[in-house]
């Protein structure tokens, strides 16, 4: 959940200059100068037992070197929605309730983060919804309930993948987990937990993605088993850890092994080092959705990927008005069966941002970010570096 602003009402907007060297995200590079604009408009109300928070960001993007191809489809000009929407209520001390919802239309990859690589035109859709109740039955033993719902959907124009299979076929689909932590206070700084969750995803479009089968011979579900502790070794560091297994079935592909195992990891550490100034590193072991579902030419289908995945975030706040933030990510990302099976992606991205606060309501910003997929299929892969400038204003 958000921090409660000051007042109900905030108005926000910023107003980038940018150079794009692959704009596309694909291997056939298009550079590009161009511009963002991005206004943004929230609510807040804080009602003691109840907090409400609801948010709307536009993003208008313009490409220079669209506009210099004449007859580009989409022109120049790329828009996206973001709009979240979040509860927190308490019934009692002991009994409390999140729930938030965000929705976002995009073409990027990095927004839409969906299975897809690379851009897709359209007006594509992800949105994620979650529940959660937590329950206090003693001063040392509470549960965590959840639900979540991912609905994706790639438009109907998008263009067709490797192998003439378009996206909206490839990736549309509802992803549902629902499970339950039981977690034990072992000392005042030491908490344990066990752990079960299960995963459904079901592909939505009903279209051929070849060689005889349909979106939805990619549909599985899954139980996760895992256990893990909380420690906090310091006011000022603290670690998560959580491991298990996973129990995937592929119960709608008649060529598969109905049942198959995955490792299961996720791990975080947070180490605040002075009052504003924080760096959190992670690890995450799960399955994913993947944009190749390529058969084999004989029976198999690629069903998903295994990802290992490495993170980190550093924010320091150098004074008053001056921050600068580093993120780093590498992905390791080993397709399940098919022509990919045993076949991986690498990738990485990098970023690092300047703000500086000139005065309370205005700011400015400069930045970098970088992108490089590493594919055992060079079809799929592609660098990207992106370099921008900006000011924002706030109310």
């Amino acid at each position: 959940m958000d921090a409660a602003p000051s007042k109900l009402w905030n108005v926000s907007a910023t107003l980038r200059g940018f150079y794009d060297d692959n704009y596309t995200a694909t291997s056939t590079k298009r550079d590009s100068f161009g511009f963002e604009v991005a206004p943004s408009v929230s609510a807040n109300m804080d009602m003691r037992q109840t907090d409400i928070g609801v948010r709307y960001t536009f993003g208008l993007y313009y490409y220079q070197d669209r506009a210099n191809q004449a007859g580009k489809s989409g022109g120049p000009i790329d828009y996206t929605h973001q709009a979240d929407v979040w509860l927190d209520h308490a019934f009692t001390e002991s009994l409390k309730a999140n729930v938030s919802d965000s929705l976002v239309v995009a073409q990027d990859p990095k927004l839409m983060d969906g299975g897809a690589t690379i851009r897709v035109q359209g007006n594509n859709l992800a949105n994620r919804a979650n529940v959660m109740l937590t329950k206090d039955w003693t001063r040392e033993f509470s549960t965590e309930t959840f639900y979540g719902n991912n609905y994706i959907h790639y438009s109907s124009g998008s263009p067709s993948s490797v192998g003439g299979v378009s996206y909206d076929a490839l990736l549309s689909r509802i992803e549902q987990n629902v499970g339950t932590d039981f977690s034990w206070l072992f000392e005042q700084e030491t908490t344990g937990f066990i752990g079960y969750k299960f995963s459904w995803v079901n592909y939505t479009a009903d279209k051929n993605i070849g060689g005889g089968f349909r979106s939805d011979s990619r549909n599985q579900r899954s139980h996760y088993v895992y256990v893990g502790a909380t420690h906090k070794f310091s006011p000022n560091l603290s670690a998560t850890a959580k491991g298990g297994m996973t129990l995937v079935d592929l119960y709608n592909d008649p060529t598969a092994s109905k049942n198959s195992t995955a490792p299961y990891a996720d791990l975080s550490a947070t180490w605040t080092f002075m009052p504003g100034s924080y760096v959190l590193a992670g690890f995450r072991q799960d399955t994913r959705s993947t944009d190749a579902a390529y058969h084999d030419g004989a029976t198999q289908l690629t069903q998903y990927q295994e990802m290992s995945q490495f993170y980190m975030n550093l924010s320091h706040q150098f004074d008053a008005k001056l921050t600068g933030s580093l993120t780093a990510q590498y992905a390791y990302s080993k397709f399940k069966d098919g022509y990919y099976g045993n076949h991986a992606d690498n990738e990485v991205d990098a970023g690092a941002n300047l703000s500086y606060q000139i005065t309370r309501n205005f700011s400015a910003d400069v930045g970098y970010n970088f992108t490089d997929l590493l594919s055992d299929f060079g079809s799929r892969e592609y660098s990207r570096n992106r370099v921008y400038i900006g000011v924002g204003a706030s109310y």
